[in-house]
């Protein structure tokens, strides 16, 4: 079996919820479970891929949703982004479930998730530049990361400070630093 396969059937398990053990996945993939843990880096890799593949989806879809030009479409695509997010049950369900294992797999370099992330995002924002409607405050890489951590801030708000996850605040916090003047919310 091939790698795509196994993580399309991980994906299938930790979008409904499932806690992904390697054991049972690499029966259900007809593949040796040390053979499983070699192509993925363990349990951890595994999970960070599985994760990285559904953020780019939705973050896709966040690119779909934004509104305007510029700063104010890579502001209202962050909001859009924290919308999604804190809408998957399967993300929710994996916060609550593991926090801490969750927390590092997807905010630091370790998962793999956050570098592809702020990539995604400086694309975006190379974009605007490129089509003259943005003039970026700082370089663009640096602003991708501030804006990744920006919107981890209030996506992960129930695991950093107890409080709900809030996207109009991802909005406002990254339009503030784009110099979007009026606010960004719907």
């Amino acid at each position: 079996m091939k790698s795509d396969e196994v993580l399309v059937l991980a994906t299938r398990q930790f979008v409904s919820g499932r806690r992904l053990e390697v054991g049972e996945l690499a029966a259900a993939a007809g593949i040796n479970r040390s053979t499983l843990y070699r192509r993925f880096n363990g349990r951890d890799g595994l999970l960070g891929e599985v994760i990285w593949s559904l953020t780019e989806m939705t973050m896709d879809a966040a690119a779909r949703r934004a509104v305007g030009v510029g700063g104010e479409r890579i502001a209202t695509m962050m909001r859009e982004f924290a919308v999604l997010a804190n809408s998957a049950a399967y993300f929710r369900d994996f916060l609550s479930r593991e926090p801490e294992r969750a927390w590092r797999l997807m905010t630091t370099k370790v998962g793999g998730v956050q570098p592809r992330i702020v990539e995604r995002v400086a694309a975006f924002i190379d974009y605007e530049v490129v089509a003259g409607r943005l003039d970026p405050p700082m370089p663009v890489p640096d602003l991708a990361l501030i804006l990744v951590r920006i919107t981890e801030t209030f996506v992960y708000a129930n695991v950093i400070s107890g409080e709900e996850p809030d996207a109009a605040k991802v909005a406002q916090a990254c339009g503030a630093l784009l110099g979007v003047r009026e606010r960004v919310t719907r």
